[in-house]
């Protein structure tokens, strides 16, 4: 297990994260300054990511979209964030194309990372997303609406019908419809 509060982890050259990043140097500055003082240590374990994240949706639990989210976050899958993965998984979702946005947003919901979009990875996602906007939505949300969601997103996604979602077709199908494209705001929306 990685003891954070002992390592003091330090980050990659600004000119590094400058080249790997669509910030501005101030830009990158600030944000450093705001991770070190939610993380001192330079790294974020799991459990104070959730904490964190956590504080921005007080009306629900937003305990498993954080999980999904930090392991979207974590590329080097170490169980821990550093400046330079948060830096460069903000940078895609703020000022990256629509094509690196998207591959960022199917990595989130290919939960065991095999390259597929299952029906239970993606219902899995929707229900930790309602149940992070919690019950006092207006106007309020069926229990039906996670699953609801989902067979909408597959009539749609799954092109060829074998029951999961190859990222070419999360692809095509997101930058051919309108709807896809505005239904993926709830995930914009939540980062």
């Amino acid at each position: 297990e990685l003891e954070l509060s002992a390592v003091r982890h330090q980050p990659e050259g600004l000119e590094q994260l400058l080249a790997q990043t669509k910030f501005t140097k101030k830009e990158l500055q600030s944000l450093y300054r705001g991770f070190k003082n939610e993380c001192p240590s330079g790294l974020v374990d799991e459990e104070t990511f959730k904490l964190i994240y956590s504080q921005f949706f007080p009306q629900g639990d937003a305990s498993t979209y954080a999980h999904f989210l930090f392991d979207a976050f974590d590329a080097d899958r170490n169980g821990a964030l550093c400046f330079q993965d948060f830096a460069v998984g903000l940078s895609v979702l703020l000022r990256g194309t629509v094509h690196q946005k998207l591959k960022w947003a199917f990595n989130l919901y290919d939960i065991n990372k095999d390259g597929y979009i299952t029906k239970e990875e993606m219902l899995e996602i929707m229900k930790s997303i309602y149940d992070m906007m919690g019950r006092c939505t207006h106007p309020a949300l069926r229990d039906s609406a996670p699953a609801e969601h989902v067979e909408l997103f597959f009539q749609k996604m799954d092109r060829n019908g074998d029951g999961v979602v190859t990222f070419e077709e999360f692809l095509e199908t997101c930058q051919k419809d309108e709807d896809i494209m505005s239904s993926m705001q709830i995930f914009e929306n939540v980062i």
